[in-house]
């Protein structure tokens, strides 16, 4: 399972930018609950280590399955830290490995249906909040 956060803040949310084998594409900070963890400690860990700050987890605001894989995304707001200094490995080695880059990047929610931010049916029902 996938577990990840959806942070709003002044019309504005906060997306991964991966580039990755000649593609540009943005996703929700997240990634795989580890063994003996719930899918919202693994929501709340994952913004730590992708952002730099520590979050507040709210309710869950999407659920999917992918290629036989579930992912949640919770809503969470920002509650503390230094945002864009995230210490991840996927963060502190990105460009250096065959995964490409990753970088915290803040979006207009109006502009998520320009781009090819992931997954899409979760993108274009937040567009939809501007």
């Amino acid at each position: 399972m996938r577990a990840a956060v959806v942070i709003l803040e002044d019309g504005r949310i906060a997306l991964i930018e991966r580039a990755r084998d000649g593609r540009t594409y943005f996703v929700f900070p997240g990634s795989g609950v580890e063994t003996g963890e719930s899918p919202e400690e693994a929501a709340v860990r994952e913004a730590s280590e992708e952002l730099g700050g520590s979050v507040e987890l709210g309710a869950p605001v999407y659920d999917s399955r992918r290629d036989g894989h579930a992912q949640r995304y919770y809503a969470a707001r920002t509650a503390g830290g230094t945002f864009g200094i995230g210490w991840g490995m996927e963060m502190t080695t990105s460009g250096t490995t065959a995964k490409g880059t990753y970088t915290l990047a803040w979006m207009n929610v109006a502009d998520l249906t320009k781009y090819d931010a992931r997954p899409r049916a979760l993108s274009e029902s937040l567009s939809g909040l501007s």
